[in-house]
């Protein structure tokens, strides 16, 4: 078992608990760790890419379909179950077994406790012994019974040994139930033959199947030990893709810590610098607006005095058109009376003189302008987002360090590859591989000494076989002969001679019955005995798995050794490793190292800490120190800029002064609406001068309104917009303006004094990334080792294997054939019996009752 031992030592280096953490290197204890990741989640590292081990690809496949012969296997199964329907004794097994360590002693036996066990099993075994005795009766009796019947028939004539044969009106019926009884026992016989044959030539077959069994496993034990190696390799050679994203990560840690500290600090950074950026555009639309308002306030100005002049010019003409003769006129006279009336309303009803104008304010934001705030802010950005410039130009010596990391890495990797070259795997496989060579050629030297045994097992079987054949042979051949020969108007004392020999042919296989029967009995019950206890006792529980629990049972095969298999591969019985365990991770094709359990046995994590996380690696990513204070978000110039905004005077216009006048109409009316009036009402006038210069007025008071009126509202319109948005800009501005200086320099303030946490925030999390890396590896390892590297399934296939050539081949093969066989056994009483009843009806008789009866007139003839 060495080359197994240093299998196990091979396997176990790779083994780490992705599930436990080192302890930090100062001593820290990990559940300080732990309550450390509780209050901040850990970043999400990079999955990297370890690709696949390489797969070994076994050929055998563990499965039996026995065929049609598989309905005999489940006739077998099902009588031995009516047989011995109890459950297996695992508990009593156990109990005898622990109980006789030493060995079997009779005087041990009479204990009670023993006595107790005794009993147990012979309750057990109650089926058993019964279906033994009848055959051990059986086997007894024959010979007995068959002597008697000689003596009986060839001394004294009796048992049908007289030959004289009395008529009875019913002899005809007798004679068809018998032949009809005989036949039919002759079938089932038969039909036994055939069962036991089949079983018997099922051993031969599944010959061939073994050897394939044998080659495939073997074959599977070969890869199994040159795949390892491999794979193991392909273990230790997946480090340097660990190693080469950790150097990248060194070499680019500029960009990946800088952009960590920059996404940190962004949440905070670019709020304050976003509403700054928004102020320096507020500056630019309020100087739009108080332009805005500055010339609609001279065109409104402007405009009025205009339209003064225009309205009173219009509303004198049409006085003096209303003082015309015609107006005098009674029917004229209310129509010119109403226009009159309505003279005084041609008035401007807005007056902007005397607003005061913007002129003061838009010189100070003009002022204010000239100063590029906006500028000022986008250099703040650029000033935050050159962070991974920072952090790279202060970790050149991270990076002056990368050849110094690199050697640490490969020293780890040359540690990595010298521990898995520590074990002479390579030499133990090589002999493993040759002890596997050299045991198959052993085995294959036996090939034909089986052969040739297995021809005289077959001899044996056929020859059995032939003692019921001749029976069944007699009894057809005697069928055949007394049928074809009986003659029913000869008297039974003139019988032919065919018709006799088919008698006497009856009557030897009744004498080969006795001669036989006793043997062949001898033989079923053997079997019986022996297969039947195999098949409950073996078959059944390994089929199930409870005979590895009979095995795995603590100090079951050593009483000094708790366990037996770990205890025999490595000397401590007290690990948790049973057989059962082993045999189920290996037929779920699990790697060997999980199977044999060896985290239980190897400290894989102070090897790991000892070289993937050492102190020296440790020391240069604990170096890394950022200063973010050369940040600057807001320079003075920006700061006196906002505040001389803040005291431009924006916020000192009378906003309602001039809301209250633009939202006064230009005009007392409407123009249109009263030219409209004035022109329905000229309608009403009889057609002439009066009525057409009323119209001319109408159409001037349009005009007016078309030329001086729209373009005054549009100016009222632009005014109204600029001041409600001056009014908004300005409302609180000074609150606003300070809020933006604060949390600018709340920001600069954590950059400069408080950033060291958020630093070393980021510093520890992009560590944890390299390291994670690693971490990331010694779980690949591990998972690998559990499912992927050195897969055991050749040793559950090997279980397999002989379940299926002990069991399903021999075992149930031999089963068959005994059950075949003592069938034929049970069947030859009544086929004793009914060939003596029927040899009387063809045997040629030597006296004959004689009657003087009208019924019988061959008789009377005689």
């Amino acid at each position: 078992m060495l080359w197994a031992r240093w299998l196990v030592l091979l396997l176990c280096w790779g083994a780490t608990s992705s599930e436990r953490q080192e302890e930090q290197r100062d001593g820290t204890p990990a559940r300080v760790l732990a309550d450390a990741r509780r209050q901040r989640s850990r970043p999400p590292v990079e999955r990297l890419n370890f690709g696949f081990v390489p797969a070994a690809v076994y050929d055998t496949h563990a499965y039996y379909e026995p065929g049609p012969i598989g309905i005999f296997f489940h006739m077998v199964h099902a009588f031995l179950y009516v047989v011995q329907p109890n459950s297996f004794p695992k508990d009593l097994i156990v109990k005898v077994v622990q109980q006789n360590m030493g060995g079997i002693k009779i005087e041990e036996w009479r204990k009670p406790d023993n006595v107790v066990l005794l009993l147990q099993w012979i309750y057990y075994e109650t089926g058993f012994i019964v279906c033994g005795t009848i055959g051990i009766v059986f086997l007894l009796f024959t010979p007995i019974i068959g002597m008697c019947f000689c003596v009986c028939r060839c001394c004294c004539d009796n048992c049908g040994g007289e030959m004289h044969q009395r008529q009875r009106k019913n002899a005809d019926c007798q004679r068809g139930f018998f032949t009809a009884s005989l036949i039919a026992t002759s079938i089932f016989i038969s039909l036994g033959i055939l069962i036991a044959y089949s079983a018997n030539h099922n051993v031969s077959n599944n010959i061939k199947y073994t050897r394939r069994f044998i080659n495939t496993n073997m074959r599977d034990l070969r890869v199994f030990a040159n795949n390892t190696p491999a794979q193991v390799e392909y273990l230790t050679a997946q480090y340097t893709t660990a190693k080469h994203k950790v150097l990248s990560d060194l070499d680019n840690i500029g960009p990946l810590l800088g952009g960590r500290i920059h996404s940190q600090l962004e949440k905070e950074v670019v709020p304050s610098l976003d509403t700054a950026l928004r102020m320096a555009g507020a500056m630019r639309e309020t100087k739009e607006a108080l332009e805005n308002v500055s010339s609609s306030l001279e065109v409104l100005q402007e405009g009025m005095g205009k339209l003064g002049v225009s309205l009173s010019g219009e509303r004198a003409s049409l006085s003096n058109t209303l003082s015309d003769p015609a107006c005098t006129n009674g029917a004229v006279s209310p129509t010119c009376n109403t226009i009159r009336s309505t003279l005084s309303q041609l008035g401007i009803n807005a007056d902007f003189s005397k607003l005061p104008d913007v002129n003061q304010a838009l010189g100070n934001v003009n002022v204010i302008l000239k100063t590029d705030l906006s500028n000022i802010v986008q250099k703040g950005y650029t000033s935050f987002n050159d962070t991974p410039k920072l952090v790279k130009e202060q970790t050149k010596n991270i990076v002056s360090a990368l050849p110094r990391v690199k050697n640490m890495l490969d020293k780890i990797s040359t540690e990595i590859t010298s521990f898995a070259k520590m074990f002479p795997v390579e030499a133990s496989l090589a002999n493993f591989t040759i002890f596997i060579n050299d045991g198959q050629k052993k085995i294959e030297a036996f090939y034909p000494q089986i052969d040739q045994m297995d021809f005289y097992r077959w001899i044996g079987c056929v020859a059995v076989l032939c003692m019921v054949v001749l029976v069944v042979a007699f009894n057809f051949l005697g069928l055949l002969c007394g049928t074809c020969g009986y003659d029913k108007q000869a008297t039974p004392t003139t019988r032919g001679c065919l018709s006799n020999t088919g008698g006497n042919l009856l009557m030897a296989g009744v004498g080969f019955s006795f001669l036989f029967g006793w043997v062949l009995m001898g033989i079923v019950t053997t079997l019986f005995v022996v297969s039947g206890n195999v098949e409950k006792l073996i078959c059944e529980p390994l089929a199930n798995r409870q005979l590895f629990q009979i095995i795995d049972t603590p100090f079951m095969v050593h009483p000094a050794k708790r366990n037996f298999l770990p205890g025999m591969l490595f000397q401590n019985p007290n690990i948790d490793l049973t057989l059962g365990s082993m045999y189920r991770e290996c037929h779920e094709n699990k790697g060997l190292y999980h199977a044999l359990q060896l985290e239980t046995m190897f400290n894989i994590n102070a090897f790991l800490n000892r070289t993937v996380y050492n102190k020296d690696l440790a020391n240069v990513f604990e170096s890394v120190q950022v200063d973010l204070r050369d940040i600057t978000l807001l320079e003075q110039a920006g700061r006196d800029n906002l505040l001389n905004f803040a005291n431009s005077g924006v916020g000192q216009i009378d906003f309602q002064s001039y809301l209250a006048e633009v939202n006064k109409g230009v005009t007392l009316v409407d123009l249109l609406s009263f030219s409209t009036n004035l022109e329905a009402q000229a309608d009403q006038l009889p057609r002439g001068a009066l009525e057409n210069a009323l119209k001319g007025h109408a159409s001037s008071i349009r005009q007016i309104h078309r030329e001086q009126v729209v373009p005054m509202e549009q100016a009222m319109s632009v005014m109204s917009q600029s001041i409600r948005q001056l009014q908004r800009t300005s409302s609180d501005l000074p609150v606003k303006v300070t809020n933006i200086l604060s949390a600018i320099d709340a920001v600069e303030y954590l950059i400069t004094h408080n950033a060291s946490h958020v630093v070393k925030q980021e510093t520890k999390a992009y560590t944890d990334t390299l390291v994670g890396y690693f971490q990331q590896y010694t779980t690949w390892v591990k998972r690998s080792l559990t499912a992927e590297v050195a897969q055991c399934k050749p040793i559950s296939n090997i279980v397999d294997s002989m379940e299926i050539v002990g069991c399903s081949f021999i075992v149930d093969s031999v089963n068959t054939f005994w059950f075949g066989l003592g069938g034929c056994c049970i069947l030859l009483i009544p086929s004793i019996i009914f060939s003596v009843k029927l040899a009387k009806y063809y045997r040629r008789m030597d006296t004959e009752d004689v009657f003087e009866d009208s019924s019988y007139p061959w008789l009377v003839a005689l």
